[in-house]
């Protein structure tokens, strides 16, 4: 899965999917998608980051607590 980083808008391929679901995991562990070649894996903080289209993450993928509010 390809989400992107809200500031200098690269592409990043999430390592573990279940990690992006996860409202209680504040980072990521992805590839920055730049050049050609295979970029190692590096935190990313969940906060940061939209779907390739610009659209925000859900909340219940941020907020443990999005119920509450």
């Amino acid at each position: 899965m390809l989400v992107k980083n809200r500031d200098d808008q690269t592409l990043i391929k999430v390592v573990d999917t279940e990690e992006l679901i996860d409202p209680f995991k504040d980072e990521i562990q992805g590839k920055q998608q730049a050049g050609q070649s295979e970029q190692p894996p590096q935190a990313f903080n969940k906060s940061q980051l939209v779907f390739p289209s610009g659209e925000a993450l859900p909340q219940c993928w941020i907020d443990p607590d999005y119920r509450q509010k």
